[in-house]
Order: structure tokens, then sequence, then C-alpha cells
């Protein structure tokens, strides 16, 4: 039997799209989850044009059943078929198929689901909390496979599984949406010198599926708008800035630029998310751009009114304690305290045991 992966036979996660029966993944952790009750579970990826290019850049993704990872597979052919649960006798399980790996570098899609005769699956349940997270490469999880600071990036060490984000949201028990891409920030990309990369600026994609080099099956996401009424988050955490800093450093005029962008971006996810609150995060990988972050939320509420808007200033890794991942990113150590941290200030700011 088969089951196309749409809304009717599985919860959609994050910003997806189904072209024919295929369901196209970009962003990381976007994916598919659902209840399957069967003997036997086959899922097939399809890969993007990426996959004839860089090797650095190929689509990863997983698939785990019952928490447990069963797949995990770079997508370097235009198919690739894995059966995650062979069994004598029936199964009910709990799986999740998600791509680990972020929009810009390359997207993958997922064919119609394969099982034996008289298999079902159902979508998994709602979980009671919907979450966003909008980021960087420390929402991707950019390196947590590689322990070694000196080495760069490539997708093959990226997951989004083993970063605060979607550890946050697990803590949680919060369904989420990511929307993050390595290097972007609010004003500018990262740069080792003086030059403005606006083109890797995060904001001027988000009311799309995202930005990638590849394609949902020729269609580019950030040439679709996403439908905002898919998924309302009950909670948004944003964290940009740590880009803009290498850019900003201690030069007032650059904090100020950032910090008057960062207000017309608040504007705009409150435009597009009416209800939710809002918290502002930066630190893990340094605290000097936090100030003008907290001004730009003091400045938006003093403007707005807006009382649902709060900041957060994460701890900086300790690289000495809980080591450093590619390019001096943080550790999964790093990860999981950082989202016990967030995890800590939101239950406190609003007032849950």
């Amino acid at each position: 039997m088969k089951f196309t992966a749409d809304q009717n036979n599985v919860k959609l996660v994050g910003r997806t799209m189904l072209i024919g029966d295929t369901l196209w993944l970009g962003l990381s952790g976007t994916g598919a989850e659902f209840v399957f009750t069967g003997k036997k579970l086959s899922v097939t990826f399809v890969a993007d044009e990426i996959a004839h290019g860089d090797q650095n850049e190929i689509a990863r993704a997983a698939v785990f059943v019952d928490g447990v990872r069963k797949a995990d597979e770079m997508l370097d052919t235009d198919e690739k078929t894995v059966c995650v649960i062979d069994s004598e006798e029936p199964v009910t399980a709990n799986v999740q198929v998600i791509k680990l790996t972020e929009s810009p570098m390359s997207a993958a899609g997922v064919k119609p689901l394969e099982t034996d005769d008289g298999a079902s699956i159902v979508p998994a349940a709602e979980r009671p909390l919907k979450m966003e997270f909008i980021g960087d490469s420390i929402t991707c999880g950019y390196g947590v496979d590689d322990e070694v600071a000196e080495h760069q990036f490539k997708t093959a060490t990226e997951d989004v599984t083993r970063a605060y984000a979607y550890k946050t949201a697990r803590m949680l028990n919060a369904d989420y949406s990511m929307f993050s891409a390595s290097g972007y920030g609010i004003i500018t990309g990262y740069t080792e010198g003086d030059v403005k990369l606006e083109d890797q600026r995060l904001p001027q994609f988000y009311e799309s599926l995202g930005y990638s080099r590849g394609s949902f099956g020729g269609v580019k996401p950030q040439d679709v708008a996403w439908d905002f009424s898919r998924f309302v988050p009950d909670i948004i955490v944003i964290n940009l800035g740590t880009n803009d800093d290498s850019y900003c450093r201690d030069f007032a005029d650059r904090r100020a630029d950032y910090q008057a962008e960062y207000v017309k971006f608040l504007k705009e996810v409150r435009r597009l998310n009416p209800d939710s609150v809002i918290f502002c995060g930066v630190g893990i990988m340094g605290t000097r751009i936090y100030l003008p972050l907290a001004r730009a939320a003091a400045a938006y509420c003093a403007e707005t009114g807006d009382r649902k808007v709060f900041t957060v200033k994460f701890f900086e890794q300790d690289t000495e304690k809980d080591g450093v991942a590619a390019n001096w990113h943080p550790t999964e150590a790093t990860h999981e305290k950082a989202a016990k941290y967030l995890t800590m200030i939101i239950k406190e700011t609003l007032g849950w045991d």
C-alpha cells in the first residue's frame, strides 16, 4: 500500500509543500509525524538538483520510530529508500520524518509511504503547545556532529534535532516550526570585514516557504508565499544577532541600524502572528549584541504598547567545559543547557509550573 504524506495521513511539520504526490521539505526540522500500524514501512526520499553538485551541501534526513533514529541519510542520489519497520507481527509506532539540514543549501522530498497490505497511517496527535523558532546557524544545529573547531560547514555534520530549539520544543511538549539559516541576520549576514551582506537578511524571506539554492521539484521556496493560518504559534523565539554582530561590533551607527531594523522585523512578525508571545534572545556565541537587541524590544513595546514581547540573554557557551563544534559553534552539551535555560525562562515568564 502507499500513503501520500499529506495532511490526511500525516501531521505536517514546519513549512512544507505538496507537489503531486511528493512532500517537499526545505527548512531545518521540516517533515511529517504519524502513527503507523502494520508490519512494514519504507520511506523514499527524493533529492533536489544539489545531489549532483556540492557534496558539502546535499540534504540530510532522518526517520525516528518511537523516538529512536532508524535512518539517517545523505541524499546524494536522486532517490533513496529506507525500510524503518519490518516485523513479523503488526506493531503500532510513532514515526517522525525530519529534514536535519537547512534550506539555503538544499531541499528534499518524501514520496508516498510504502507499507504492507492492511497497514494504516494516521496523523500524530497535535501537541498542546505550538512554537516557532526564527534563527541562524545555532538554531539549525550547524556543525553539532563535528567537535573540531577548525572544521568548516558541511551538511553531513548539521542536525537540528541536537540543537537548542528542537530540544526546547520537546521539553515543553510543543509542536514546532523552524525558520532559520546559517550566516543570516537582521541587517547582514556573517562578515569578516566591513561590508554589509544585505542579501543574507533573514526577514526578507519570512513570508515565504524559505530560501534554497535547490528547489522543490523545480519550484523555488522563496517564490511561494507561506500561509500563516497553517501553523499559529503560541510562542515565537527569535534568535538573530550573532551574525549581525560580526559587522556591528562596537560601532554605534551600525548597532543603531540593527536596532531600527529589529523593530521593523518585530512589527512584521507581530502583524503575521497577532496573538503569539514573542521571546527575543541572543548570546550563545557572544552577548555583545544583546544590548541593542534589548533596546529594540523596549523601543518596539513603547511605540506599539505590545506587552507580549520579552528578551532572553543566553549564557555564552563554555568551550572549556562543554567543548566546541565545527567553526566554533555550540556542542550538543551547550545546546542542552541553552534549551533548559530557555524552557525555564518561558515557564517563569508565563507563570507555568
